[in-house]
């Protein structure tokens, strides 16, 4: 289901703290983006770098210390979490690393739950099409414990792309799967752009993030470079850099 909001996400001086205090980490340092509709960004960064909690803060699963979050044209301060899980169940899916598939339902009634949890009918048509996509079709009435990892993954996906959302946020969502299985995934993310619909990625891989329109680089909480009409070398050797950065700074504070 798409949506006619021109932004779908929208961060503004969004700052992120855990803990207080001496002890307190700044994940987020203020950091302001939008995302427009039919866009693909790659969210790239070293580890610790905040990737996986701007991609939490902007599908409001978890709440900024200070600044605002708008998802598909609502202002989620304030919002409790019944507001909020209906929010997503209408307009945002999900790919994690953890796959979180139902074991007692089948490849095809797993990527089909989110759609009936929202009160409507699958369009079946596109449920297949998007299963086959993923290589699942002899797969569709096998179990979560009949497939191996990188098979579940692929039903993750699915799942997330069969209800059409606005939004789709996805966290390294092509890591547990082939070369070519992870190819035909991005090419159908890609897909999906072109069709309206807005994709936040966080990936360590720059040929996933050479789908993308464009790249953002994190680095402590902030967005420190930004590549649009990414190529895979290009992604690399910035990532590459930042590391280098990176390490070079904590090596300092260790002295």
């Amino acid at each position: 289901m798409t949506t006619p909001v021109q932004s779908p996400v929208q961060l503004d001086a969004v700052r992120k703290t855990y803990g207080s205090g001496p002890s307190a980490v700044e994940a987020l340092g203020g950091v302001s983006i939008t995302f427009p509709a039919g866009s693909f960004t790659a969210v790239m960064g070293p580890s610790g770098s905040g990737k996986s909690t701007l991609l939490h803060c902007a599908a409001g699963l978890d709440t900024p210390t200070s600044g605002r979050v708008t998802l598909v044209g609502t202002d989620l301060a304030g919002k409790d979490e019944t507001a909020l899980t209906e929010l997503r169940r209408q307009h945002v899916a999900f790919v994690f690393q953890s796959f979180n598939l139902m074991p007692a339902l089948t490849v095809e009634q797993n990527v089909n739950l989110p759609t009936l949890l929202a009160g409507r009918e699958p369009d079946q048509a596109w449920v297949n099409q998007v299963i086959n996509r993923v290589g699942l079709t002899e797969r569709v009435h096998h179990r979560p414990a009949e497939l191996s990892g990188g098979q579940q993954q692929r039903v993750a996906i699915a799942r997330a792309l069969a209800t059409r959302p606005s939004v789709v946020f996805a966290d390294e969502p092509t890591g547990a799967l082939d070369t070519n299985t992870a190819l035909e995934v991005l090419t159908l993310m890609r897909e999906l752009v072109s069709a309206g619909q807005t994709i936040v990625m966080v990936t360590h891989d720059p040929v996933a993030a050479s789908f993308a329109d464009s790249v953002l680089f994190l680095v402590d909480g902030q967005i420190v470079n930004q590549l649009n009409s990414p190529g895979v070398e290009q992604v690399a050797a910035t990532l590459a850099h930042l590391g280098e950065q990176a390490k070079a700074k904590r090596a300092r504070g260790q002295r």
